[in-house]
């Protein structure tokens, strides 16, 4: 997972929903205001077209407002309900998952722009401006929509197990040997790709992604959440081998779960001595009762080092469980 650290808040606002049906509507709508928002640029409408497209936006914001609680909605199945939340930006916000293409194709344009323009990651198919790799088509993208300017500001991806089994691996197979887990591949969801846009950098999307994750996992039976959290090396690695230390001293997995890197960042040729803090990101797992399942693995492009991580539903602390679950 490559995601950009986000201070932890706390949830207030778990609530009923839209129903299924209507927030397929709504998801509708979105789509297109958002065609419209994309070619009006180049195609310009007639004044009586775009006083009816304004009006259109009105009322989608009107019966949202009324209602203020979107559903998760999907390809094919509900999920659960969640609130609109008001980030920093006074804007409510909308969390589900993508449930088209266009949805999804928004979700890795916010990538592109985290990953590779802001963090410099080297991604493949630079000219689409996307962020897109071959999991993709088999996960599930919870987004969060800020429903002032009908923008994707964070995402987060999934992969269930019966799609892991459908493309014969997850995502960190190719940084880790999982054997010692394998038998609980049945019960994992990797989730991974999360990033939040620069401007809504608060909290509030990230936890609202975090609540939405826990529903989902509740919502479908789940049981371990698995992923990799990546620390920038910036300086070199100096800041990841010492926050190793620490994490290896204080938030190790037993034994029987550990995994190991395949292309493992060289920790003796690096300082493990400094005095250093988890990312907010990776501070805000800890919190939840995650633990880290082995030493960094190097990724070259997108220059992180990756710590394996895996939290347990049963093990969400009582603190944050009643805000998520």
């Amino acid at each position: 997972m490559k995601e950009l650290p986000n201070p932890l808040q706390s949830l207030s606002l778990i609530g009923e929903g839209l129903s299924t049906r209507l927030a397929g509507k709504l998801g509708e709508k979105l789509s297109e205001m958002n065609r419209f928002n994309k070619f009006s640029l180049f195609f310009p409408l007639k004044k009586g077209t775009l006083k009816k497209k304004s009006k259109k936006l009105k009322a989608l914001k009107k019966i949202l407002a009324e209602n203020k609680a979107p559903s998760f909605i999907s390809a094919d199945k509900p999920i659960v309900s969640s609130p609109a939340i008001v980030t920093k930006k006074a804007s409510p916000i909308h969390v589900y998952i993508a449930h088209n293409s266009d949805e999804i194709k928004e979700a890795q344009r916010l990538r592109y722009k985290v990953f590779a323009e802001e963090m410099g990651a080297k991604l493949p198919n630079e000219a689409s401006g996307l962020d897109v790799d071959e999991f993709d088509n088999f996960c599930d993208h919870l987004i969060v929509r800020d429903l002032e300017t009908l923008k994707v500001v964070g995402t987060y991806r999934a992969l269930p197990p019966d799609q892991a089994k459908r493309i014969g691996r997850i995502y960190s197979d190719s940084e880790f040997d999982l054997s010692r887990i394998n038998h609980l591949r049945p019960k994992i969801l990797e989730i991974g790709r999360s990033c939040v846009h620069k401007d809504y950098r608060s909290g509030g999307v990230i936890m609202s992604l975090w609540a939405g994750l826990a529903q989902y996992m509740k919502k479908n039976g789940y049981e371990i959440m698995l992923g990799c959290a990546s620390v920038p090396m910036g300086d070199g690695g100096h800041y990841a081998a010492s926050l190793n230390r620490l994490l290896q001293e204080k938030h190790l997995c037993p034994i029987e779960y550990r995994a190991f890197p395949k292309l493992a960042l060289p920790l003796e040729k690096l300082n493990s001595t400094l005095e250093v803090e988890p990312p907010p990101l990776v501070k805000g797992y800890l919190r939840l009762g995650a633990q880290i399942c082995s030493e960094p693995a190097w990724d070259p492009d997108f220059n992180t080092a990756d710590f394996l991580t895996m939290l347990r539903m049963s093990d969400i602390h009582p603190r944050y469980a009643k805000h998520f679950l």
